[in-house]
């Protein structure tokens, strides 16, 4: 019995003159369900897509008639196959089956379905069918339409002539199937073997480099347990996925092969093809091959297994491990539910390349993209992550990071254990990582990829990659598109305006407004917009702090000056920022507020206590003149005093008329309205105002702690961000508490708003609402982080001194507050991205393109009122 094996995906040709059954056979296996319906596209039935005909017959016609005929039914067979191809095409770009039923007796035709299974890395196979001439002419006999008896011998002579170059072709499986192999004809429809079913949870392991204590720590803390056969069991049932480069470089390659060549025999683990990988499996196979990179430390444990164990259970040992090397995949997929979820990878992939096998591919995944040599014989690497754009999280290796590195949906695991970094485990579905430190540099080369990336961490970002616009991947908001006209006024800032960018690792993003105007009569603003976008979106606990009115500032505090060298490259106990990255003192007072707050932070215990190098806050310092002196001088205090006199003199005038009999009685209200306005005007800028002598009377509150040399913190609640503002008003005097409230019912909605409408009365700002949770979702929609309500008398020195006025107050009510919202979800993201990668200790371009980002969406234009 003939048993055909078809592959998950390809192109199956059928080969065989007319009547030798190729229709009927792929008829067959659709009804035995075998195959389905749309996996076979025919040459006939292309016919009558294009022209309506299936055959056209020039037998026994004069010859001009015949010509005609016959030149007719060439054009629609040629369009047929064109068609037909596309199609063809179409489908093994998608990886998909498909059975061809044509004649195919020419060479020509066979070649360009070849080049198109190499084009899309899919097999090919032929079934030829075998008939004999004779069978051939009597099956046409008893067609409705007959294809005529010189046309079959003369396909029959081309039949023969195609099973001789057949046998030449590079296909993958060629089926000669005579009349009696036909009848008794088997099927076995394989299985794309790349996938594989997610199961109870997979741990993805990356490069182990024969570092063989440090994986079975690491099995341990993934909950691993050894039986008494010797195999690691997951008690959940999950399964170890290893990336590949299992062995070389390190100490024990030997034992960590054999453990795979265990598991994964045992299904108990899977196993990535890999570069290493490849190289050792020609060496066992007995290629020639240069062993060097660390493959020689595999060839002198060989030598001592062999000293130790004899040739012959060396050479044992050798092919089984070649057959584990061999048998390894470029790549799987990780399927959940049926749906493609995770890839795993060596060295990298292209998006149509997953699913897929071929020579190329393999040699990819393996290598990644490359372009060349530099000057020491090493690999220099393009970066193939950023073309990803499919769904799929890769995962993958071979390019040692000191930190776990999220790009474009691509996660890079290996953290360089060989190389005295650490062997990371990726949990999935949990995504949660689990790391071990490595015992020592094992490697020991003078080019350690660890000690590279740290070198270069600090260079500068190439700023042509950001000028003409560029995207940053975020894991809370997705892709960032930054525009060029943003792009270009934000590099003017950094190139002349802002701190050095090493220390600019976090700026804040805007406030939004509420989301709608206040319903209530003579309100602009008012917190029940605030609490019902919340509540509307699932959140039942809010926090809401008061917002003092000062200026945004950014603290970043060291423990000492020698370990900030190794954070920024340059020694200092700290930096003082805006929001726009520009310091915010003058050199020596920022000097003197960083000395007093690093001796006070020092004396507390706060960097021993917390084991941390550093504090990242994100605060608001009073008062206001501090920043907005000119603004106040100019704009706020000039304005209102020229008001209240010029409103003043204008009252005296009328006042004069009405005594003296006219009737302006209208204007004079109207105008003693007016000279309260400027009355509210003069007194609330005021509030915010006070004189300060060095650093006496400068105020900070700091309302969010962002992070820890070792830690972020946004997975922290508000209220806990909060406790931490006291703790540090209690460490030293320039920090000051801040005033907040928890609303989670009705009675402590009202107490709310009970107290900002006092608050707001004496001319203080209003306050900030805030979701409890500091990143927060409703059916994966990110939610403001917050919005900012503020007062009736405090929006005079925003809006205008008469806004109030009801046609004024009318029009502002319409006011679009949405870019805004969009511009601080986005900026939010942003700063939340650009502290988890610096935390990360990842490069200064990876930290500055989120930086830079913030300023860019900063410059666009938008109200600067909202």
């Amino acid at each position: 019995m003939t048993t055909l094996h078809l592959p998950h995906a390809g192109i199956v040709l059928l080969v065989g003159p007319s009547n030798t059954g190729k229709t009927t056979l792929v008829n067959q296996l659709i009804q035995e369900n075998q195959i389905l319906a749309s996996e076979v596209v025919s040459s006939d039935q292309f016919r009558v897509l294009v022209s309506n005909i299936e055959f056209i017959s020039w037998n026994g016609r004069p010859k001009d008639e015949s010509d005609a005929l016959f030149h007719e039914y060439q054009q629609i067979s040629s369009a047929a196959f064109d068609a037909m191809d596309y199609v063809v095409s179409k489908r093994s770009k998608l990886n998909k089956l498909t059975f061809i039923d044509a004649t195919h007796l020419r060479e020509e035709e066979h070649d360009k379905y070849l080049q198109l299974g190499k084009k899309y890395h899919v097999p090919v196979i032929a079934i030829v069918l075998n008939i004999s001439e004779t069978e051939l002419l009597r099956r046409d006999a008893e067609r409705d339409f007959p294809r005529g008896r010189n046309r079959i011998k003369q396909q029959y002579q081309h039949f023969k002539n195609a099973l001789r170059f057949i046998k030449k072709k590079p296909y993958r499986r060629v089926y000669l199937l005579g009349e009696d192999e036909l009848e008794v004809l088997n099927i076995s429809r394989l299985e794309n073997p790349l996938f594989i079913e997610l199961g109870n949870g997979i741990d993805f392991i990356g490069d182990i480099h024969g570092c063989y204590e440090e994986f079975l720590e690491i099995l341990t803390k993934l909950g691993y347990l050894e039986n008494v056969e010797g195999y690691y069991i997951h008690p959940e049932g999950r399964k170890i996925l290893s990336l590949g480069d299992v062995m070389s470089r390190g100490p024990r390659s030997i034992e960590t092969l054999q453990f795979f060549q265990k598991h994964v025999a045992a299904g108990h683990a899977y196993m990535i093809d890999s570069n290493h990988g490849w190289k050792i499996a020609r060496w066992l196979d007995g290629k020639n091959v240069t062993m060097a990179h660390g493959d020689e430390k595999v060839a002198a444990e060989f030598e001592e297994y062999e000293r130790k164990y004899g040739r012959e259970a060396t050479e044992e040992l050798k092919e089984q491990l070649k057959t584990l090397l061999v048998d390894a995949k470029s790549h799987y997929i990780i399927r959940k539910n049926g749906v493609n979820a995770a890839v795993a990878v060596h060295g990298g992939i292209k998006d149509h390349y997953i699913g897929k096998q071929s020579g190329r591919i393999s040699d990819f995944c393996r290598y990644g993209d490359n372009e060349g040599f530099d000057e020491n014989g090493k690999p220099i690497r393009k970066d193939w992550s950023i073309h990803h754009k499919s769904s799929e999280l890769i995962l993958w290796g071979h390019d040692p990071k000191p930190q776990p590195l999220l790009v474009n949906n691509t996660l890079n695991i290996d953290q360089g254990v060989v190389f005295g970094g650490s062997l990371t485990a990726y949990r999935y579905p949990e995504k949660q990582f689990v790391s071990v430190k490595a015992k020592q540099d094992y490697a020991r080369v003078p080019d350690n990829p660890l000690k590279e990336w740290e070198r270069t961490r600090l260079d500068p970002p190439n700023i042509m990659k950001f000028l003409d616009g560029y995207s940053v991947l975020t894991e809370n908001y997705g892709e960032i598109i930054i525009y060029d006209d943003g792009v270009k006024p934000a590099l003017d800032d950094v190139s002349h305006y802002t701190r050095p960018l090493e220390e600019i690792v976090y700026l804040p993003p805007t406030m939004s407004p509420t989301p709608k105007a206040s319903q209530l009569e003579g309100y602009l603003e008012h917190p029940m917009e605030a609490f019902e976008y919340y509540q509307s979106n699932g959140v039942s606990t809010m926090v809401v702090e008061k917002k003092h009115m000062g200026s945004r500032g950014i603290l970043f505090l060291f423990k000492n000056q020698e370990v900030a060298k190794d954070y920024i490259g340059r020694e200092t106990v700290g930096a003082i920022y805006t929001r726009t990255g520009r310091a915010f003192f003058k050199k020596d007072i920022e000097e003197q507020m960083v000395s007093v707050l690093n001796e006070d932070l020092v004396k507390s215990g706060y960097f021993e206590t917390h084991n941390t190098d550093f504090v990242l806050l994100d605060a608001e310092i009073l008062p206001w003149n501090l920043k907005a002196k000119d603004l106040i001088l100019n704009q706020y205090a000039h304005v209102g005093e020229m008001a209240l006199l010029d409103r003043s003199k204008l009252k005296d005038s009328l006042q004069q008329a009405v005594e003296s009999g006219k009737d302006v009685q209208h204007w004079l209200k109207e105008i003693e309205s007016g000279i309260e306005n400027a009355r509210v005007f003069n007194e609330v800028y005021q509030n915010y105002c006070w004189e300060t002598e060095g650093i006496e009377g400068i105020q900070i509150a700091p309302f969010h702690t962002l992070a820890h040399s070792t830690e972020t913190f946004f997975d922290r609640p508000h209220i806990w961000h909060m406790e931490k503002n006291k703790e540090f008003s209690g460490i030293s005097r320039l920090f000051m508490e801040t005033d907040y409230r928890v609303v989670n019912d009705e009675a402590s909605m009202k107490a709310a708003i009970e107290w900002w409408e006092e608050i707001t009365e004496e001319g203080h700002e209003g306050f900030v609402v805030k979701p409890d949770s500091f990143i927060t979702r409703q059916k994966g929609k990110l939610l403001q982080p917050a919005i900012k309500v503020r007062g009736r008398k405090y929006l005079h020195i925003i809006y205008g001194m008469d806004y109030q006025m009801p046609e004024n107050l009318s029009r502002l009510k319409k006011r679009n507050p949405g870019k805004k919202q969009r511009n601080a979800l986005k900026e939010f993201a942003l700063g939340v991205e650009a502290v988890n990668r610096f935390v990360k200790r990842e490069s200064l371009e990876r930290v500055h393109e989120c930086v830079l980002g913030v300023l860019a969406l900063e410059a666009e234009p938008i109200d600067p009122r909202l």
